[in-house]
């Protein structure tokens, strides 16, 4: 608006400059950001030992097959390694680390 303010002036020349740009395509996908940015990005960590940085999860509220409903997930960083196991959804913690000294 300003730039063409500076040279050029007559009756509306703001609300003609609105319109177009309303109506401009590329203005319309060019738009300023109004959040911050994110930041500097940062370099993870380099892994160094297989089986020392694990990601367990639990898929759960399965359909019973075998008497098994839940699915226990685990997965090596490094190698992305992944062992699925197939358990209840009531197990115990301790049956939960039977489970991963067995099959892991």
């Amino acid at each position: 608006m300003e730039l063409v303010t500076r040279n050029y002036w007559w009756l509306g020349v703001t609300k003609n400059i609105e319109r177009y740009v309303e109506r401009y395509d590329i203005c319309q996908r060019m738009k300023n950001r109004m959040e911050v940015l994110a930041g500097n990005l940062k370099l993870s960590e380099v892994l160094e030992k297989p089986w020392f940085h694990l990601i367990v999860d639990f898929i759960m509220k399965l359909p019973v097959v075998a008497g098994k409903d839940t699915i226990l997930v685990v997965c090596d960083r490094l190698f992305k390694i992944v062992y699925f196991v197939t358990t209840t959804e009531g197990m115990s913690v301790e049956g939960l680390a039977r489970l991963f000294r067995d099959n892991v």
